[in-house]
């Protein structure tokens, strides 16, 4: 008689086998069939299969089945076991691999019963997004979810009226901080980190030495009016169709070119040093770049190059006529990928890894990417300060007789970038700071919509924030805010929702000029930027447009550009459908209002903006 323990269930039932006659074994105790077969078999057979697990690190799961290859003397089965005792082995593993061979001499080896995949480390994605009064840096998980991010303000310098400049030893030292910060409070480490995406305020001009990386003068910001007797200069000699064509610029002090001339003709030695190769120049993502990889790379975007006024948007190349219409050195200006390339990698001394950078765009341009709006005909508007409205139109460069310029949009490696028409309303956002901070009429942008939900509508009270003149589509400089409308029954609440609904007004004339421009109405409008969070303005958007506008989850748009062109560049999405998928619905908003009532409104919009500009 022996006692055992059945093994075939974890109840590990006591078995007594009367084995005196092989011919006809006895099983008792708490068996079942399968038990009373498990002792038959252990008595008559003195070999057997041995099977048990094994650690797995790094892999889908963290252990995998194992057996021996074919089967060994009974007697030396717990010696095999003991082999496996605090054994591991690394993902991947595959069924039949030899886990470990010849067990105790034995000729037999235990194999994998099952296959275990290495598991897929998340990648993660750092945007930095430069801006003009800040620089800040998210970092994004391959589900495009934030899961870090920090910001850093900078200092604004005005040496003259009109004139705006930045520091870019700052602009540098403050991106850098806020990316340590965003990284350290994300939990990853540099390693962690697939790709880098830059994003940044377009047009800001910056130049600096080639040796040192020294800037030999400060940024020159893109609001800053200082060229605006060389553009007038310009357009007297009749260059300004001749510029439109090839850039789809109007000439502006607001562009690259003529800042970069500024700096050649006003820095000491400059011009001579230029000539000589001695100085490069870049926007802020060139610089960026050549920072990030410790001077290993000089280069931009075509949606950088785009905004400078010497890029041939058609040809796709540095324009070498109007170069020298400016006197511009061609041998500073830096070498133009699509938006969504492999532009070099981050010094590790730097960024603590070698972190490819894969995605830049100007910060409109990434928006219209970061809302995916890779259509023809797909619109999206930024509510900031000001709004900033960007339509795809495809591979068309539309010739716009509204008031609106012609910009390319970020781009694939496999393609041309597509054209977008663009438009900008001075004050948008800000006409709720004058509220604030001037008048004393709210504390906050939520206060405006709280005031406003009190009245069904302005009573007739129009307000055109023209402080600065008026932007697209009208282009009137002389312009100057104005309100119209006012009664002895107008009250605080009407003001205030007056306000709000000019910055709709504004976005309308946009649209409706690009609208007739492309020769299609739209159906969306995509939105994002701090004024957006207002369903109020997004209804009455809405209204005006009579197409739907559409809010997303996540409204960090701009940062999701250039992770998005990053991402896709590095295999962390395999296409935009991809992306489409597993983008998170936010709201949406649909027109509501009657046909009359919004065509009168819109006809006294309009009396409002033609007395603003005959002030």
């Amino acid at each position: 008689m022996k006692e055992m323990i059945c093994i075939c269930c974890p109840m590990g039932c006591r078995l007594q086998v009367d084995d005196s006659d092989l011919n006809n074994i006895a099983v008792t105790g708490n068996t079942c069939p399968r038990g009373a077969k498990y002792a038959k078999d252990e008595v008559i057979c003195p070999k057997r299969v041995v099977t048990s697990v094994v650690r797995v690190e790094g892999g889908e799961i963290n252990m995998v089945s194992v057996k021996t290859a074919d089967v060994i003397p009974k007697d030396r089965m717990f010696d095999a076991l003991a082999l496996l005792e605090g054994l591991s082995v690394e993902a991947p593993v595959h069924i039949g691999q030899v886990i470990v061979k010849d067990i105790l001499g034995l000729g037999v080896d235990f194999v994998a019963t099952k296959s275990v995949e290495k598991k897929q480390r998340e990648k993660y994605i750092v945007s930095l997004d430069q801006g003009t009064t800040s620089s800040r840096a998210i970092v994004f998980n391959s589900k495009g979810k934030i899961v870090g991010a920090a910001q850093k303000e900078f200092k604004q310098i005005y040496p003259n009226p009109g004139w705006v400049e930045h520091d870019p030893e700052e602009i540098w030292s403050s991106q850098l901080e806020v990316f340590k910060q965003a990284v350290a409070k994300s939990g990853v480490t540099a390693e962690d980190i697939a790709a880098l995406g830059i994003t940044n305020q377009r047009e800001t001009s910056l130049v600096w030495e080639k040796a040192t990386g020294k800037p030999i003068y400060n940024a020159i910001v893109w609001q800053c009016r200082r060229t605006a007797d060389y553009c007038d200069a310009l357009k007297a000699n009749g260059l300004d169709d001749v510029i439109y064509n090839k850039t789809g610029l109007t000439v502006d002090a607001y562009f690259s070119a003529t800042k970069l001339k500024w700096i050649l003709d006003n820095v000491d030695g400059a011009r001579q040093r230029a000539e000589k190769g001695e100085l490069l120049f870049g926007t802020v993502d060139t610089y960026l770049m050549w920072k990030l990889s410790g001077g290993k790379i000089h280069a931009t975007d075509y949606t950088n190059a785009s905004r400078t006024m010497m890029f041939n948007i058609k040809d796709l190349q540095w324009d070498d006529e109007l170069l020298a219409v400016y006197g511009i050195p061609k041998r500073m200006l830096p070498q133009v990928y699509p938006s969504s390339h492999e532009f070099g990698v981050c010094d590790k001394s730097v960024t603590g890894a070698q972190i490819p950078i894969c995605g830049v765009a100007g910060d409109q341009q990434s928006a219209l990417f970061g809302h995916l709006c890779t259509e023809k005909g797909s619109v999206k508007n930024t509510y900031g300060t000001g709004c900033f409205t960007l339509m795809n139109t495809g591979e068309e460069f539309v010739v716009s007789k509204r008031g609106l310029i012609t910009t390319l949009a970020a781009s694939m490696q496999d393609g041309r970038p597509q054209y977008v028409l663009e438009g900008s309303v001075f004050v948008g956002g800000a006409v709720l700071q004058w509220l604030r901070d001037e008048l004393k009429l709210i504390k906050s942008a939520r206060e405006a919509d709280e005031l406003s939900e009190c009245v069904e509508d302005t009573d007739g009270v129009y307000i055109v924030p023209a402080f600065v003149g008026l932007g697209a589509p009208h282009w009137d400089p002389k312009a100057r805010g104005t309100v119209t409308g006012l009664t002895r029954g107008t009250k605080k609440e009407h003001f205030v929702r007056a306000a709000l609904e000019s910055i709709a007004y504004q976005v309308f004339d946009v649209v409706h000029a690009m609208e007739s421009d492309a020769g299609k109405k739209i159906s969306a409008l995509a939105v994002d930027g701090g004024a957006s969070v207002s369903d109020i303005l997004m209804q009455f958007q809405s209204d005006l447009l009579q197409a739907d506008v559409v809010r997303p989850a996540v409204v960090e748009t701009t940062a999701l550009g250039v992770c998005y062109l990053a991402g896709l560049k590095v295999g962390v999405w395999k296409d935009i459908e991809e992306l489409r998928s597993q983008v998170c619905k936010g709201k949406t908003f649909a027109a509501k209002m009657d046909e009359e009532r919004r065509y009168k409104l819109l006809l006294g919009w309009e009396g409002a903006v033609a007395r603003a500009k005959y002030v």
